[in-house]
């Protein structure tokens, strides 16, 4: 009768082990971004291009560990987002003929440095990280058609501001480089704020 309670017992621990097994590697999973340093963007673990896998660990591992001024991009452009902002900021490296240092490409403002006013304190010049929304790590990857058009644009922008032609030019990882297969599964162009 005791070998059958502590059977039980031994099944039932196994049972726990196993569920909770299972909800660690779940939540492991779901994380799609990271917090980058010291502002506070996040940026992409689901990038195959930008965050690989690591051959020590298994994960996906960003190429960078914070994003300072003076950050020297592995491959750009990078891409960072803050959540509060509609679209992903595209990052470049400051080519060596004109200083050093990371630039970020908008739209209808074209190339910029890194950062963004608003993520500097107006008085020191210091990091002002930006509030996150809550969980900011399980926000869904971000995905459109838009960006088969948006980054080979951006690189073009960036190459004729620079200059950049042959294997310069043609090292700037485009769309699918980035997104790789997320690009094509449907994930919705706008995550959802937990």
């Amino acid at each position: 009768m005791n070998m059958l309670k502590h059977c039980r017992s031994l099944i039932l621990i196994m049972i726990l082990m196993v569920a909770l097994y299972l909800v660690f590697a779940v939540s492991i999973q779901a994380q799609y971004w990271t917090i980058m340093p010291p502002y506070n963007v996040l940026w992409p673990l689901w990038s195959p291009g930008l965050s690989p896998l690591s051959p020590i660990t298994g994960l996906t591992t960003p190429l960078v560990s914070s994003l300072t001024r003076n950050t020297i991009l592995p491959v750009q452009p990078g891409l960072v987002w803050d959540p509060c902002q509609p679209v992903p900021y595209l990052l470049y490296n400051t080519p060596p003929t004109f200083g050093s240092g990371l630039l970020y490409y908008h739209e209808a403002y074209g190339i910029n440095p890194w950062p963004p006013s608003y993520m500097l304190d107006p008085l020191t010049g210091a990091p002002a990280p930006i509030p996150l929304p809550l969980a900011p790590t399980l926000l869904a990857p971000y995905a459109s058609g838009e960006w088969e058009y948006y980054v080979p644009m951006a690189n073009v922008f960036y190459a004729l501001t620079f200059g950049l032609s042959g294997p310069e030019f043609l090292s700037l990882l485009q769309p699918f480089d980035i997104w790789g297969p997320v690009l094509r599964t449907g994930v919705p162009t706008t995550p959802i704020i937990l």
